[in-house]
């Protein structure tokens, strides 16, 4: 009986250790949603109606920068630049948000703010790479130094499997 019962526990055990390894979501999507859901016209995002005024300011700052040119280390001496890389691009934004004070590169954005999703702000970040989602809608500077044309705003889905997931705390 007791070894029944073991077995039993073991299963158990084992079972809900496999849901909780779960990630999630293999990709970052886009899903509108109306009056919370920022979308794209001639390139840049109009934000939701609603949206607060930190995160007003955090898409205006992305609509200045989203044709500028991808430059590695671009945005890092100060936040006004030529070109952006990455990090230089989320780190825009988020001091026009008011939640950071200077640029950070890629992966310390592994450990900024708040963990998880954000309401309105949600920063995705690894060693190497970081983008953000501010409204519903990804700034991005491509999936890597080759393909980045510099900072853009998009609805296409992205992998975010080995990024971790922060936001602005109170956004």
């Amino acid at each position: 009986m007791l070894t029944r019962f073991s077995a039993l526990l073991f299963l158990c055990l084992s079972s809900l250790l496999l849901c909780q390894c779960s990630s999630g979501p293999s990709n970052w999507e886009y899903d509108f949603v109306p009056g919370k859901t920022a979308i794209i016209i001639n390139d840049k995002a109009v934000p939701p109606a609603d949206a607060p005024a930190p995160v007003l300011r955090a898409i205006s700052a992305g609509n200045r920068i989203c044709s500028k040119p991808y430059r590695r280390g671009g945005g890092h001496g100060h936040f006004e630049d030529s070109a952006y890389d990455c990090s230089g691009t989320v780190s825009y934004i988020l001091h026009a948000a008011g939640k950071l004070d200077e640029p950070s590169v890629s992966g310390a954005f592994r450990k900024f703010g708040d963990r998880g999703h954000g309401k309105w702000i949600t920063v995705y970040a690894r060693n190497g790479h970081v983008f953000c989602e501010i409204a519903g809608l990804r700034l991005d500077t491509g999936y890597n130094d080759d393909d980045s044309r510099g900072p853009r705003w998009t609805d296409r889905k992205r992998p975010i499997k080995g990024y971790t997931i922060r936001h602005p705390e109170g956004l």
